[in-house]
């Protein structure tokens, strides 16, 4: 598995795309720019205490979940947005930049970069966005279309205690399988030993896991639900693992549906999709909060369609699937589009 650094990748593949490396030092937000085709980095600072910026991205992070704060959110992120990306924003329309890939740092990982605010717009509507895990993504690749295969398995009425219904699921794993054919597991069919068998025995770029989960930094608490146990994140790692040493091709693309991160811990958003990504996944989708059952169904299904009928990037296919969502007069409060990142490799 070859390893490709981020900047490299900026400016020999994908010339369209740009590095934002932000960190919080004690008495500033120092921001290193990484454009393409370009030796020199950029960057630009903003002083601020650490203890406030820690303030101001809690409560960002807790009025994206709740229904009511549109006002505050809209102040919060617009202050996010002049760190981050207002300084930028010459160099980005000269360079004619459409994907901003972030390299997060601290508490800013728990909030969505599509939820960035100018005043006017989101920061989704003008760019595609990326998460990277580090400075390296594992031997990124575009998928190939004409391959679209995907293992499907979700749990809508969980067996374990505890956890609620997910009425959508059977219709989001259905939506899935129209675009990417493969396999479904729903419910009693989504067994741990039933999930490693299918992952082993054929090549599937795509696996799509539509039920219970929860990331946190602590691994014993983050686990995805199967019908007969939850797995836990290291023997998720192992059975990825498996998979990537007896087949050749990678997971393309791990999608984690209906998943939760624990609140108040910044390196808890990483978590789950991390570990898919050291796993040998090449990117994953997750979501950074508990998400609306019925809107993820509809973004998943959107998503699908853009990724199985445009030749479009991971990274663009998410976005217009966001972009649907908050056109919708339904679910344009950004906690309905926002929660979801792309982790890895973003072509």
């Amino acid at each position: 598995m070859g390893r490709r650094q981020i900047d490299q990748i900026i400016d020999f593949e994908d010339p369209t795309a740009a590095a934002i490396y932000p960190i919080i030092l004690p008495n500033r937000l120092e921001v290193i720019l990484k454009l393409p085709q370009q030796k020199a980095l950029r960057h630009y600072s903003t002083p601020i205490a650490r203890t406030e910026v820690e303030r101001i991205l809690e409560q960002l992070q807790q009025d994206l979940t709740k229904p009511h704060t549109i006002r505050s959110i809209q102040s919060l992120s617009a202050q996010v947005y002049d760190w981050l990306i207002r300084p930028a924003e010459a160099d980005l329309a000269n360079h004619q930049i459409k994907t901003l890939v972030f390299v997060l740092d601290g508490s800013l990982r728990n909030i969505p970069m599509a939820a960035l605010y100018n005043g006017k717009q989101y920061l989704i509507e003008n760019y595609n966005l990326a998460l990277a895990p580090g400075l390296q993504l594992i031997n990124p690749q575009p998928l190939k279309r004409k391959q679209l295969k995907a293992l499907a398995a979700g749990v809508s009425a969980p067996n374990t205690p505890g956890f609620s219904e997910l009425p959508n699921v059977p219709l989001e794993l259905k939506e899935v399988q129209s675009e990417a054919p493969g396999q479904i597991l729903l419910n009693q069919q989504f067994t741990i030993q039933a999930f490693q068998r299918q992952i082993n025995s054929q090549p599937f770029p795509v696996v799509h896991l539509a039920t219970h989960g929860k990331f946190s930094s602590n691994a014993d608490q983050t686990f995805i639900l199967a019908w007969d146990e939850p797995i836990k994140v290291n023997q998720f790692n192992d059975l990825l693992r498996t998979r990537s040493q007896m087949r050749s091709d990678a997971i393309e693309l791990l999608v984690l549906s209906a998943c939760q991160t624990a609140a108040g811990d910044s390196r808890a958003a990483l978590g789950l999709a991390g570990v898919a990504v050291r796993a040998g996944a090449r990117s994953t989708i997750a979501s950074l909060w508990n998400t609306n059952d019925e809107s993820t169904a509809l973004l998943m299904s959107q998503f699908y369609q853009e990724l199985a009928n445009n030749q479009l990037t991971k990274a663009e296919a998410l976005r217009n699937a966001q972009l649907r969502l908050l056109h919708d007069p339904k679910y344009q409060r950004p906690r309905f589009w926002a929660p979801y990142v792309l982790l890895g490799n973003w072509l």
